[in-house]
């Protein structure tokens, strides 16, 4: 087991497992107390209890939380009666223990072991040599977030967004530069939109290294969405006593957001001549897709309500994004359904898909911005545009088929294949990078797509081959030298973006589609490749069932059996699957429509199963005549639709929420103190939600759009939760708006 470094004690060769959630200590502007909960007796504090409130650490410990005088037990007490406190909430409250009354306001949280963790802040005006503590006034900030929203939504590229996201933050908090940093999928960063004062230099298109961020503080942004340093160069308050009496363990910080941040870092920020900064996590899917990133050149603090917005508007380019980047996929869905029929008909007219596929190089390769492509089929390869040489060709496939998880079934992707795999450094000219689909379960069947070796120039902020200085953890940085300094990335093609890959995997799909269609037809015309045929067949994902002229089954795969719940040995005839339907008198009827009428079916009908709820699939039955007219058979295909039902109804479900929102915010309207206008912050995120949800939904390749749909209700809720706490953190007690 590889060994953690304490915090503050990691250097570069080891960041990536620094215990930053153990810190031990926090930021000195504010102070930390933990409670036991039972009892709310001060357990443990940070030692600059006496700086902050005027009273000393060790008065404090083993006493009541009353002993800090005026309203903060009396408010904590309300939050602990109003629910769990799993995650940290607001509180506003007054302090009389020292020789004056402070106006606080902090978070509160619960942590296992029966403790409470209480982080305060003072906001009654510090002396002028502390930090710049930036605040607004309620109806100020009600307007910006509104404005700030709306923009969002008009956004229809993550371009614009960023570009949106960037000004907004930078108008609402004043920082010096606010940029949007978005991870490749590697870990790299790449800066994509930047707001600056005119002073600074640019740093937009600048690339940083996956190890500027190690994965702890990776994890660590996606459980708590802001952080703000106020002091680059702070003194930590350590905790006191350093463990946590009630457990004996070190307390865990990971939702402190006054917690201390690594040494390397804030080293980092000093070599890079940067004082203070907020960072506001952008989530997609569950994953951090980037960050928010604002610096600031002198000692710069933001209340808790601008905290919040800004955690808001993390949210809502969230959700934006998301719909923006899902939206793509519907437009897959279109190319993919033009692709499909074209296949189809060069099926019916010449008996070979293969070659119409390739017969139009422009519409198989311009999609994904590919060079050339090929496809491995019953041992044959096809190819178009630059490709590399057939021996090549077939060292690449024994490559991807030996790496390739058959049983996950996603695409599979390379933009540096000779870096990978140094024995195949003679593709690089023409096919640095692969993006490869698989066709079949059984055999090496795969269609390809190559890019080309790209000169790319990156720009890094500094030197990544200079990373170490001395041998003090704390003389220690990423780089010293933040010139921009250029490497030329040779032996690699452009990156696969999400959306190609996403293309690839619809157009393979389609394609196994296809193939099992024909496969399907040669059983019924040509009896001597039954064998084979069979074999394809009985192999695939696709449930398919094949009958005679007469209705007597010829074939059901065990997919088809699988799906239905029953032995294959069960189907006879297609008259005797109506009984595997709910509808089966309409299945009947179906069948015999489909016989007399010669006319294929489509529809969705609800399988029988034993024990277990009926089943909602897609049948599609087709009639499969000879050259003469004569009905040769008939093939009936299955698709298992419980994952789109999933879909339908949590977007029925999401928009029953976002209509409950939209009553409770008429019927809260007469109650709202503020300004009319900041109606509009509501109006804004509902619609953002309305909005990224028809986009979400529309999709109909990828990954499945129900969790993504379940994912933008909780995020609605919770950005109307902050906006809630907004309102109350800016308008209430605890300190001027």
């Amino acid at each position: 087991m590889e060994h953690s470094p304490p915090f503050g004690t990691a250097d570069l060769t080891n960041c990536e497992r620094e215990l930053i959630h153990l810190a031990g200590s926090t930021q000195p502007h504010g102070l930390l107390l933990v409670l036991r909960a039972a009892d709310l007796q001060i357990v443990q504090a940070t030692g600059n209890v006496g700086a902050l409130l005027g009273v000393g650490v060790q008065q404090l410990l083993e006493r009541p939380l009353s002993v800090l005088g005026g309203d903060v037990e009396a408010r904590l007490r309300a939050l602990l009666a109003s629910g769990v406190l799993r995650e940290p909430v607001p509180l506003n409250c007054r302090s009389t223990c020292g020789p004056r009354a402070r106006d606080l306001e902090g978070m509160v949280h619960a942590i296992p072991g029966g403790a409470l963790v209480l982080e305060l802040e003072p906001v009654d005006g510090l002396d002028s040599s502390g930090p710049e503590m930036v605040g607004t006034d309620a109806t100020a900030l009600m307007e910006q977030l509104a404005a700030g929203v709306q923009r969002f939504n008009d956004a229809s590229t993550v371009g614009t967004l960023a570009d949106a996201v960037v000004k907004t933050v930078r108008d609402m908090t004043g920082y010096d530069r606010v940029m949007v940093y978005k991870f490749d999928p590697d870990g790299h960063g790449k800066i994509i939109a930047e707001a600056r004062h005119p002073r600074l230099d640019s740093l937009l298109g600048h690339h940083y290294p996956a190890s500027d961020i190690p994965q702890r503080a990776r994890e660590l942004y996606l459980r708590t969405r802001v952080r703000v340093l106020v002091d680059a160069a702070y003194v930590p308050a350590p905790l006191v006593p350093a463990r946590l009496p009630l457990t004996g363990a070190e307390l865990d910080m990971s939702l402190c957001y006054l917690r201390s941040m690594s040494p390397l870092h804030t080293q980092y920020l000093r070599n890079m001549g940067v004082t203070a900064t907020l960072v506001v996590s952008l989530v997609r899917d569950g994953r951090l897709w980037g960050l928010i990133a604002a610096h600031h050149y002198t000692p710069r603090n933001l209340r808790h309500a601008v905290r919040a917005a800004a955690e808001l508007l993390g949210n809502v380019a969230s959700t934006r994004i998301t719909a923006i980047e899902n939206y793509a996929h519907a437009q897959v869905a279109i190319l993919v359904r033009q692709l499909e029929q074209r296949l189809i008909d060069a099926t019916s007219t010449e008996g070979d898909w293969r070659q119409a596929l390739f017969r139009n190089p422009r519409t198989l390769l311009q999609p994904l911005e590919a060079t050339g492509a090929a496809l491995f089929h019953d041992g044959e390869v096809l190819t178009t545009g630059e490709v590399p040489s057939t021996p090549e060709l077939r060292a690449l496939l024994q490559w991807v088929d030996g790496t390739c998880d058959r049983a996950a079934n996603e695409p599979f992707a390379c933009s540096a294949v000779a870096r990978t795999n140094p024995a195949l450094a003679s593709l690089t000219p023409v096919a640095s990078g692969v993006l490869a689909v698989k066709l079949s379960t059984t055999r090496p069947d795969y269609l390809m797509w190559f890019r080309k070796e790209q000169l790319l120039t990156v720009t890094w902020a500094g030197d990544p081959t200079k990373p170490v200085v001395g041998n003090d953890p704390l003389e220690l940085s990423p780089r010293r030298s933040f010139a921009a300094w250029s490497e030329i990335v040779r032996g690699t093609g452009l990156p696969w973006a999400g959306a190609e890959i996403a293309l690839a995997r619809a157009v393979g799909s389609a394609l196994v589609d296809i193939i099992v269609q024909v496969h399907a037809v040669r059983l019924l015309v040509a009896e001597h490749q039954i064998a084979q045929t069979r074999a394809t067949l009985h192999s695939s994902d696709e449930p398919v069932l094949i009958s005679n002229a007469q209705g007597a089954a010829l074939l059901s795969n065990p997919a088809f059996a699988r799906l239905a719940g029953r032995p294959a040995a069960e189907f006879h005839d297609l008259d005797g699957l109506a009984t595997l339907f709910v509808q089966h008198d309409a299945v009947g009827r179906m069948l015999a429509t489909l016989r007399d009428s010669r006319q294929p079916w489509r529809g969705e009908l609800q399988l029988l199963r034993v024990g277990q709820a009926p089943l909602p699939v897609s049948v599609r039955a087709e009639l499969v005549s000879g050259r003469d007219g004569a009905v040769l058979g008939f093939i009936l295909i299955l698709a298992d639709l419980s994952e789109s039902k999933r879909t339908e109804a949590a977007r029925e479900h999401l928009e029953q929420s976002l209509s409950l929102a939209a009553v409770a915010q008429a019927a809260a309207r007469a109650d709202l103190r503020l300004a009319r206008d900041n109606d509009e912050v509501i109006g804004a995120i509902l619609t953002n939600a309305s909005l990224a949800a028809m986009d979400i939904a529309d999709a109909a390749v990828g990954p499945s759009v129900a969790p993504l749909l379940e994912e933008l209700e909780v995020a609605t809720e919770r950005a109307t939760t902050l906006y809630a706490q907004i309102r109350r953190s800016a308008g209430g007690a605890g300190g001027p708006g």
